[in-house]
């Protein structure tokens, strides 16, 4: 297990030459260029493989988005120089962490404010595909709607249901806080069972085996990191031992659907429908998805808040400033997730 990056040296920030791979809030870039020798992508188009070790060669911090690959043979040709990946956004799979801390380079995220926006969206496809508004939006927008019906359209109410949150960190648990209003009740799969006085706050049920929560619920919402224990965990077995009009949420990673298998549900009248903000193959969204009449389709906008990026882009700034003044980066992620 390689070691965590030692403690760095005092620099002078306003020296460091600092390249950010996307374009953040301006209020963001403007700040950073105040601090730093900073280099900013004001085109916004994403920095390709060859692009991204050049910056890597002469940059002292890298601030890439997780839609960066940042894998151990570019880790391998960067400068001497590069020791901090500041990553903008929670999700740190996008980095191969034991090969950043083979070079000593410290690894940073921003975590917790997105919980909130993410959780909204969430509830969004929560709501959104048992009430079936993917397909009454479209009804509407063609022209085809004749009026009010008793059994037009009908949809599953929430109240009294099961929604299994398949990993219950700050998101999951945000979710069930919002799920409780409309009242759903509340079970959840996790790798560790959270303390009773947490499950009684969101009035939440612990499930062990995430066969027998994927069994019972008649909501799924997908709250868990990509790994390799998750890719794929929701795929045909699974899907098969679903309630034949449950629905599928994911706002988390595409990568943790066999999406493939997921199709197959859904068309086949396994699965109501599903509600997507993520997927395995991003930007490209299969036909068949866009296709079905009750799949909601977002183009990964689970974060996508003025507030919330202005936020992060403040925590990316933070933990810049910390490591160049020879302090540990508040959100460091090296230290746990390689030793835990």
């Amino acid at each position: 297990m390689p070691n965590e990056p030692a403690q760095t040296q005092r620099r002078n920030a306003r020296e460091m030459k600092v390249v950010v791979t996307r374009q953040l809030m301006p209020s963001v870039e403007a700040r950073m260029s105040e601090l730093f020798d900073c280099q900013l992508n004001t085109t916004d188009e994403p920095m390709s493989r060859e692009a991204l070790v050049a910056a890597m060669k002469s940059c002292d911090v890298l601030v890439p988005t997780v839609t960066d690959r940042i894998d151990a043979d570019m880790i391998a040709e960067a400068g001497e120089q590069l020791g901090l990946i500041a990553s903008f956004g929670a999700g740190i799979e996008h980095i191969d962490l034991a090969a950043a801390a083979a070079r000593k380079i410290f690894v940073t995220n921003t975590p917790g404010v997105f919980t909130d926006d993410t959780a909204d969206i969430a509830m969004a496809g929560i709501i959104g595909v048992p009430r079936r508004i993917r397909e009454g939006t479209a009804l509407v927008r063609r022209g085809e709607w004749t009026g009010w019906a008793p059994s037009g359209l009908l949809g599953r109410k929430l109240g009294g249901k099961t929604l299994g949150i398949v990993g219950m960190g700050r998101i999951g648990q945000a979710v069930a806080h919002r799920a409780r209003a409309f009242g759903l009740e509340i079970a959840y799969n996790n790798r560790k069972r959270l303390p009773e006085a947490v499950e009684k706050m969101f009035g939440a049920r612990f499930v062990e085996q995430l066969d027998d929560l994927l069994a019972e619920a008649d909501i799924v919402t997908l709250h868990s990191p990509l790994t390799d224990d998750t890719r794929n965990m929701l795929d045909a077995r699974r899907f098969a031992m679903m309630k034949p009009d449950a629905s599928v949420i994911n706002t988390a990673r595409g990568e943790l659907i066999d999406q493939e298998a997921l199709i197959e549900a859904l068309y086949n009248g396994h699965l109501a429908g599903a509600g997507l903000d993520v997927y395995p193959d991003e930007p490209n969204v299969d036909k068949r998805l866009l296709q079905h009449p009750n799949v909601m389709t977002l183009p990964h906008i689970g974060s996508a808040t003025a507030e919330g990026r202005e936020a992060s882009g403040e925590k990316v700034i933070a933990n810049i400033r910390f490591w160049a003044d020879g302090h540990r980066p508040p959100d460091q992620v090296l230290e746990a997730l390689i030793s835990g």
